[in-house]
């Protein structure tokens, strides 16, 4: 049996991560069904990418140390993403 914690943080037992590959720095998405918690690793390039855009986005808005490009993104966000994308067309590519 699995407790959480204070901070609503849980352990996946190591078997189960296995069976679901889910290794450190999974995305994950975590939604109700049927009244139980489900669990499911994320593993749809585009919107591990759109979601990690989002949040690059928004950590560098909030931090308000650069001047959004004329498309409004921020350069950092922008620089970041392109990384990502680099990486998720590598990866594919393999």
């Amino acid at each position: 049996m699995v407790k959480v914690d204070s901070k609503g943080r849980i352990v996946l037992p190591q078997e189960l991560r296995e069976q679901l590959d889910i290794t450190p720095g999974t995305e994950v998405d975590i939604h109700e069904e049927d009244g139980k918690a489900v669990v499911e690793p994320e593993d749809n390039p585009r919107e591990i990418l759109d979601r990690m855009t989002e949040l690059i986005e928004e950590t560098a808005s909030e931090t308000g140390e650069t001047t959004p490009l004329a498309d409004g993104v921020d350069p950092i966000a922008d620089k970041h993403r392109t990384a990502v994308r680099k990486a998720a067309n590598n990866a594919s590519d393999e």
